[in-house]
């Protein structure tokens, strides 16, 4: 078994209703729990223009099943929920972005973990870091902690959502 960390967003809709939705649907993927949910945050659009911003949280979940599996589960929760992929980073009911999967390294066609640009967001690390400071980023070399620190706020803005 493996403790996978999934991003979780939404910027179309009920954002927080969406989240849970999603957080919820995730808990019944045969061979997965999850183990625990960061607080959520309302976060500003990273990448594009003109976008409504996002609600964003972390949940850290138990897998006994692969990578490839749990990202194919994701994906028909994305697709019930709504989502329609028309183009790079478009608004979203919701997006489930496979974060670290153990320490696994995987780059193969349509996959890869650790997630690439997860260093770079802190829409991703702060709830990260929230969950698990300490966790080492498999390729980097260094905790989310680590990541987070000295990380200016500018373009990325996160604020916390009263606890839900």
């Amino acid at each position: 078994m493996k403790t996978a960390y999934i991003g979780i967003g939404s910027n179309l809709g009920d954002k927080l209703k969406n989240c849970l939705k999603a957080i919820d649907l995730t808990d019944r993927i045969p061979g997965c729990r999850v183990k625990s949910k960061s607080s959520f945050y309302r976060t500003e659009p990273v990448g594009v223009q003109g976008q409504d911003w996002y609600i964003n949280g972390v949940i850290s979940l138990l897998a006994d099943i692969t990578a490839q599996d749990l990202l194919k589960d994701l994906l028909e929760i994305e697709t019930s929920m709504g989502r329609q992929r028309k183009g790079k980073w478009e608004p979203r009911p919701i997006d489930l972005d496979i974060l670290l999967f153990g320490q696994d390294i995987i780059d193969e066609k349509g996959m890869t973990i650790p997630h690439t640009l997860m260093h770079l967001r802190r829409f991703v690390l702060v709830p990260l870091v929230q969950l698990a400071p300490d966790l080492i980023h498999p390729v980097l070399g260094m905790t989310m902690a680590e990541l987070l620190d000295g990380f200016s706020e500018e373009g990325q803005a996160v604020i916390a959502l009263a606890e839900t």
